[in-house]
């Protein structure tokens, strides 16, 4: 039998409870997609059987019949829809518990359940966000710092993100040739060993509309993403100088490229969401884990109203299961 997958739980006020309660319903009979939950069992007690566990090794013994639950840390009354900065620290313990169980080989993977980054740093959390926390959760003592990449899939394409959270108007000077170079070695590397592409086919984004049109409209593409990408090829990686943006997704789509990098966050989101708004996942690259999520925040409002969908979580638990299935193979 293949490992399982752990969930963390995320934000106990928000969607992850319920969410994973339906995922698990989703799943149950098959156990190629078995996974448990670190969380306090009362959370998922009315949504569905749950089974409490001590150890990674019960949960195929208990997956067809019950959500298998390990505890770790303790929570305060939760009422869905209403953030209590009183559970950061068992938020916290539920990440980085699911970390640990992964670096030491007793699961397959970590399957990451929203958080609000806000209410944690109130408890002195001291990242920039769940991926930047994963990423020193998995730094080998000593070594330099990860970086981790943001790859959103989801309506048939795979878009990696050269800058992600930041105003636009920083995101010139935060493009260097190294950093895409990098970013280029990384997602080509995850391609292969990741999704099981032997020859990966990667495009960039252009930054300015129609990819800076010679220079008249910008020579980010000239100075910076051009001869990163001339790097990137003489290293034998298959990638393409800039391409314009309102384009570069349909031709992806058609099949001319396995994976695009966008240059902002909007850039390659939305034509990711508005393909499959419900069904995206957000994968990490360039962590010695297995790390996905839904592409979707704490849903506070849908957690109370009792309308969340799982598709998004659903589609993150497939998607850890088939990227270290492929890594087994390599």
């Amino acid at each position: 039998m293949p490992l399982p997958l752990v969930l963390s739980m995320g934000d106990p006020a928000g969607v992850g409870p319920a969410i994973t309660a339906t995922a698990w319903k989703a799943l149950k009979g098959d156990l190629s997609h078995a996974f448990y939950v670190i969380g306090t069992p009362e959370l998922y007690a009315g949504y569905c059987p749950i089974q409490v566990i001590s150890a990674p090794d019960e949960t195929a013994a208990v997956f067809n019949t019950a959500l298998p639950v390990l505890p770790v840390g303790a929570l305060p009354p939760i009422t869905p829809g209403q953030p209590d900065p009183n559970a950061a620290t068992a938020i916290i313990a539920a990440i980085e518990t699911g970390v640990a169980h992964v670096r030491a080989g007793m699961a397959a993977g970590l399957v990451t359940n929203p958080i609000n980054k806000a209410l944690l740093y109130r408890a002195g959390f001291k990242h920039p966000g769940h991926t930047e926390f994963i990423a020193e959760l998995c730094r080998p003592q000593g070594d330099e710092a990860l970086r981790p990449v943001m790859m959103l899939t989801g309506g048939g394409l795979r878009v990696a993100l050269a800058t992600i959270h930041q105003a636009l108007a920083t995101v010139p000077e935060s493009l260097t040739q190294e950093g895409l170079i990098e970013l280029g070695t990384i997602v080509h590397e995850a391609l292969k060993s990741d999704f099981a592409i032997a020859s990966p086919h990667i495009a960039f984004t252009g930054l300015n509309p129609h990819a800076g049109e010679g220079g008249a409209l910008g020579r980010e593409e000239i100075d910076t993403i051009n001869p990163a990408a001339a790097v990137l090829r003489s290293r034998n990686i298959d990638i393409t100088d800039a391409r314009p943006a309102d384009t570069v997704f349909a031709e992806a789509l058609s099949g001319a490229y396995d994976a695009v990098i966008a240059m902002t966050h909007d850039q390659g989101l939305i034509p990711v969401k508005t393909l499959d708004f419900w069904g995206g996942v957000n994968m990490t690259l360039g962590l010695p884990i297995v790390r996905t999520s839904p592409d979707h925040g704490t849903g506070y409002d849908a957690a109370a109203a009792g309308t969340a969908r799982p598709d998004s979580l659903i589609a993150a638990i497939r998607s850890a299961a088939m990227v270290a299935k492929n890594r087994q193979t390599i």
